[in-house]
């Protein structure tokens, strides 16, 4: 129902809640099918809320899917990797485009024909390798490249100048810190940030496994207290997504990346399984260390998680970010004989199936000059032509293993809109209805109601049912948007004379 909350037409049109009139939140519709349906003398007799709000969230996904219009999309440059990451809260696409220079979208279609696939380790015999110490590590040596193996902190930046960050360069991964002041205690103090990388492991096969990495730590200034620290460990959970690092602050959080006790997975003696790289004064070669014997028994889950900081914490002005500290070959080896089947080596995220449809040229970058009617690349032969691949727009897939869409190497570069169905229960303000639908909504909440309460007569129950499937027929037809003038314009298009 449409209550205006004693909002005036100022208030609406200086503000920036436009265009909600035409919504109904889905909390107003619980509390108005209670008023409605719920009492003495009513269909429900009574009913707890909370059980109208679950049958609510269900039908607000349900007709999310084919009922309510779409309005979710996210635009990105397609990267050199050729993938987009899937939305938080993805169910399916409704179609993805990439956008010329007059902002006009071009449809790309999907490629049915290829995927990415967990590729098997084999001997040269062809049988399935089950290595002794096999590696767990994705690229933990950083000479491929391979960024999606890699989960990294967000570069953190002051007065558009970087304060820290972490990236592949030089065959390693660096890390580069800077410092600035802040107010706190004391007052004021020096602070930086933590930066991290980490790899989510499944270690549910593994009991034993050995951790080794070489590192090396760099001090941002010849003084103890801007010694750089670099740790590599174990953890049953990920790194915290807080990365500010003080000594202490009235309001402020202090990361808990900064704490060797972040690092909760244990070695057979008790130690905490982490290797640690710091020095008193600027660093000069990189070294090796080693742990064995970790116990992963009963775990099922561990993050490899790189941490790289600096010991800043005193008002020392603001230093810009340098490079520090460099991490590279870090291993976790299995003690014992693998007994599930491995990814091969190199191609853990990328098969070579997507490496070869990425690598290709597709025949869609063979684009018409329009010149005159006939369609250059195929010479006026287009005869037998498939109508789903006669198009020059480009293509994609959806690998839902690795929650990415890939795209084929003619999009690289190019802007892409991915249109997209949620199922409107990402946040408090997806929760709304559209009024065209309302109705829809009380049916689908009265039929749901009462088909699974217990003593309630068919009857009730199929009359509802009815009920709901005509409410959602005429939500369909009214979210549709037809409109009688648009319709007759295009059917003027029948009637054009076309000389044959």
């Amino acid at each position: 129902m449409g209550l205006l909350d004693n909002t005036t037409h100022q208030d609406y049109y200086q503000g920036n809640d436009h265009g909600n009139y035409q919504f109904t939140s889905l909390d107003d519709i619980i509390t108005q099918f209670i008023v409605a349906y719920v009492g003495e003398d009513k269909i429900i007799s009574k009913i707890k809320r909370t059980d109208v709000a679950f049958h609510a969230q269900r039908a607000m996904q349900e007709l999310s899917f084919d009922t309510f219009k779409s309005c979710k999309s996210y635009q990105i440059d397609v990267p050199a990797s050729l993938k987009m990451i899937l939305p938080h809260d993805y169910v399916n696409y409704t179609k993805i485009s990439w956008v010329d220079g007059a902002g006009i979208k071009h449809l790309l279609y999907p490629a049915s024909k290829t995927n990415n696939p967990f590729q098997i380790n084999q001997l040269d015999s062809g049988d399935y390798s089950f290595p002794n110490e096999a590696e767990e590590i994705i690229d933990g040596d950083f000479a491929a490249g391979n960024y999606d193996a890699w989960n990294y902190s967000q570069p953190e930046s002051y007065s558009n100048e970087v304060r820290v960050k972490s990236e592949m360069s030089n065959g390693a991964l660096q890390f580069s810190h800077g410092t600035r002041n802040m107010g706190g205690t004391p007052n004021p103090q020096g602070f930086g940030y933590t930066a991290y990388v980490y790899q989510e492991l499944d270690v549910s096969d593994k009991e034993l496994v050995n951790l080794s990495a070489n590192g090396l730590a760099k001090n941002m200034v010849a003084a103890a207290v801007h010694k750089g620290v670099l740790r590599v460990g174990l953890s049953t959970s990920p790194p915290d997504v807080n990365n500010l690092n003080f000594l202490s602050h009235g309001s402020l959080t202090r990361t808990t990346n900064s704490n060797t006790a972040m690092f909760n997975v244990e070695t057979n003696d008790g130690d905490s399984a982490y290797l640690e790289w710091t020095v008193a004064v600027d660093g000069t070669s990189a070294t090796d260390k080693e742990l064995t014997g970790i116990n992963l028994a009963g775990i099922n889950t561990v993050y490899l998680i790189v941490i790289s900081f600096q010991e800043a914490y005193t008002s020392q002005g603001i230093l810009s970010a340098e490079e520090t500290n460099v991490v590279d070959n870090i291993s976790i080896t299995n003690t014992f004989n693998n007994n599930m089947l491995t990814a091969k080596l190199g191609n853990e995220t990328n098969s070579s199936t997507w490496n070869s449809y990425k690598s290709a040229t597709p025949s869609e970058n063979n684009n018409d000059d329009y010149e005159d009617d006939t369609y250059w690349p195929a010479n006026g032969e287009r005869y037998g032509l498939d109508p789903q691949h006669a198009q020059a727009n480009g293509s994609f897939y959806i690998d839902c293993r690795s929650g990415k869409i890939h795209f084929s190497s003619n999009i690289s570069g190019k802007t892409v809109i991915l249109d997209y169905i949620s199922d409107s229960l990402g946040t408090d303000a997806e929760m709304q209805v559209h009024k065209f639908a309302e109705e829809a909504m009380y049916k689908w909440l009265a039929h749901a109601i009462l088909s699974t309460r217990a003593n309630t007569q068919e009857y009730i129950v199929q009359r509802f049912k009815k009920e709901r499937f005509a409410a959602i027929r005429t939500a369909k037809l009214r979210l549709s948007n037809i409109k009688l003038e648009e319709i007759t314009q295009i059917l003027r298009g029948k009637s054009k004379h076309i000389k044959h």
